[in-house]
């Protein structure tokens, strides 16, 4: 990622030591639209305005350190203040391939050792803690409590315990019922306050810390949360470990050094949440000297599908062996796919990295595809990863082009650790990296772009517990913060009161458009072709469009969205557009009015529509498609059914 700073006014105050008693500062951003106000006393406070209104009442901040108690009283030492424009260009576009970041820089210094920086952007507000303490410290406690003064749905996930894949269905609850649930909540979370103004909060450049949850703290306040830094670990099967020793702090860590950002992206349009690129703007510059390596691209994956192509074609039994997977690549060959994921079951053990099955033959099919032009990625626990860290050079000296990590299933300070460790030593070998049973993105992958994706979300993998109804969140909230592997591509389709489905005949609720649409809509750096080559072989034009669309792009806009019912995006890559629509299950049709009005010339385009079908509402694999002439500015009508959607290609 590459970044271009100009500083276009500085302001420096520097106050004495006299400095006692409260004090309020207040700053707004660039354009004027976001107010922040902060109060020194006894703690630090903020509150944070959009236009007239305000959005958080209160956020109170402390950090505690060594067993000590958070400080009674922070004495401000100085404040200074700056407006910042970036130029940013990630290496692996997701929403933009050019990000213009302009924002007001304030670093509020304290006599204690710790700073506080804030970040000011017409739509949202950053800050983080900076300290300049000696030594390593333990950091036994961080405070965040986050106060609301008027009523405010949440959308959120929440888990059982620190424990989790990120894999619950959302939920949507004021304070009260959620303080009633006695569940923490994950970030990223989504509000809604009663004038109908978006927050959604995350945090990004997490490094060397623990990821953040939440809790109700009382009525109208929410409070922060973190898991314990585990010091000792215990056998738990080939997957995983117990952790049977915390310690008493949530992390051991330089004292001198700068905490994660965590931000809070405001807008009254819910559009803001669907091009939302805080990650970037805060995250930091890569730390790849080169990432030209590194090649994102679609990937045909087998686990999903059962590994069962068949057919007069098929002349060999399918399976989890050599001919399978010859078939695969032969599949992606044709079709223009870039990879082919190898799941469980390519190694003679998920103990062992270094011995493939001999029924797989992994060294043959890896010529086999370097001829083809298809690369391979392999799955692994991310403990046979931790027990065997010099698998990166066996599997790049074996040409194996990137690796599927899964299971990690937590987000303490040794895990978010775990994450750059294997990001680092991944990219050392020129090897991408897909993390499965992951935490949500948190910046790592704009200092590694070789961290190419995550999954971290209730995806197709879960058959009939993927439902449009909880998916149409995700583009607002999870995709909102970073790439996202659910896994889209079905070929069976099904309307979720008839679903019924089992390897190798695998099916998604939702209509056949639907899943076409995902391609667009959903953003993954890999994004997975999850059916089995037979079914994409008997729907060419199905196959056709879901293999033309990127997975990285240049711009993106919103055509239409509501939270929880429908998102329609178009988005370009050079001089093609696609455009990608889905809707929930709240009504048998939904009717939009689609204009064309980003086309930027008047040249002729054609333009190939897929639209649900008349009786999509009951039979989801119903469809149509068409081929029509589309000029700039000309407008058409959409239907699209219940948990349904439409999938459109323009190009000259």
């Amino acid at each position: 990622m590459f970044r271009i700073k100009s500083v276009i006014v500085l302001l420096c105050l520097i106050l004495g030591n006299k400095v006692s008693g409260s004090q309020t500062v207040q700053y707004t951003s660039p354009g004027g639209q976001i107010k922040l106000v902060v109060a020194v006393k006894d703690s630090v406070c903020f509150s944070v305005l959009l236009g007239r209104e305000k959005v958080i009442d209160q956020a109170c901040l402390g950090l505690q350190f060594g067993g000590e108690k958070l400080p009674d009283r922070w004495l401000l030492r100085s404040k200074k203040e700056k407006l910042v424009n970036e130029d940013i260009r990630p290496v692996i576009p997701l929403k933009f391939s050019h990000i213009q970041s302009v924002y007001r820089k304030v670093l509020l210094s304290f006599k204690n050792g710790v700073s506080i920086e804030f970040r000011l952007f017409d739509d949202g507000v950053a800050y983080r803690y900076l300290t300049g303490l000696k030594g390593e410290q333990e950091i036994m406690n961080e405070k965040l409590e986050l106060s609301f003064n008027n009523a405010i749905q949440f959308h959120m996930q929440q888990p059982g315990s620190f424990k989790t894949a990120y894999e619950e269905p959302y939920v949507v609850k004021n304070i009260p019922a959620w303080l009633e649930s006695k569940k923490m909540g994950l970030l990223p979370w989504l509000g809604v306050t009663k004038s109908g103004i978006k927050i959604l909060m995350s945090e990004t450049n997490l490094r060397d810390y623990p990821g953040m949850f939440f809790t109700a703290a009382s009525a109208n306040s929410i409070k922060a949360v973190f898991p314990k830094m585990p010091l000792e670990f215990g056998e738990d099967g080939d997957r995983s470990v117990k952790i049977t020793r915390e310690a008493d702090y949530i992390a051991k860590t330089n004292g001198k050094r700068d905490y994660p950002w965590r931000y809070f992206l405001i807008s009254k349009d819910e559009g803001a949440m669907l091009t939302n690129t805080m990650n970037a703007k805060l995250a930091g510059s890569g730390l790849l000297q080169d990432a030209s390596w590194i090649q994102p691209g679609q990937a045909s994956w087998e686990w999903w599908n059962g590994a069962s192509p068949y057919g007069p074609d098929v002349n060999f039994e399918s399976g989890f062996n050599l001919d399978t997977y010859k078939y695969f690549i032969d599949f992606a060959s044709k079709k223009g796919v870039r990879y082919i994921v190898m799941d469980e079951g390519w190694a003679a053990s998920t103990l062992d990295p270094f011995t493939p099955n001999p029924k797989v033959d992994l060294h043959q099919l890896l010529e086999y595809g370097k001829q083809k032009g298809v690369g391979i990625i392999l799955w692994l626990t991310w403990l046979t990863v931790e027990k065997n860290f010099g698998l990166f050079k066996t599997f790049s000296d074996w040409g194996v082009k990137g690796v599927k990590i899964d299971f990690m299933d937590r987000s303490d300070q040794w895990m978010v650790n775990y994450y750059e460790r294997v990001a680092k030593e991944a990219a050392r070998y020129h090897l991408f990296v897909d993390f499965h049973g992951a935490f949500k993105p948190s910046g790592l992958e704009y200092l590694y772009p070789n961290v190419i994706s995550y999954e971290g979300v209730r995806g197709m993998e879960q058959m009939g517990g993927a439902t449009p109804d909880n998916s149409v969140y995700l583009p607002f909230i999870r995709n909102s913060v970073g790439p996202m592997d659910y896994t889209p591509g079905a070929m069976i389709s099904m309307q979720p009161e008839v679903y019924s489905s089992k390897r190798p005949n695998s099916a998604a609720v939702g209509t056949r458009c639907y899943q076409m649409a995902l391609f667009v809509v959903f953003e993954s750096g890999i994004q997975m072709l999850a059916d089995n080559p037979t079914q994409y072989y008997k729907n060419p034009d199905v196959t056709g469009f879901i293999t033309s669309v990127p997975t990285t792009w240049d711009e993106t806009r919103v055509l239409a969205a509501k939270l929880g019912e429908y998102v329609i995006v178009a988005k370009r890559k050079g001089d093609e557009w696609f455009i990608g629509g889905i809707t929930n299950d709240s009504e048998k049709w939904k009717t939009f009015k689609i204009k064309l009005d980003f086309l930027n010339t008047d040249t002729p385009y054609k333009m190939d529509l897929f639209e649900d079908g008349i009786n999509a509402p009951t039979q989801a694999m119903d469809y149509r498609a068409t081929t029509k002439t589309v000029r700039q500015g000309d407008e058409f009508r959409i239907k699209i059914a219940r948990n349904g959607g439409f999938a459109a290609r323009i190009k000259k």
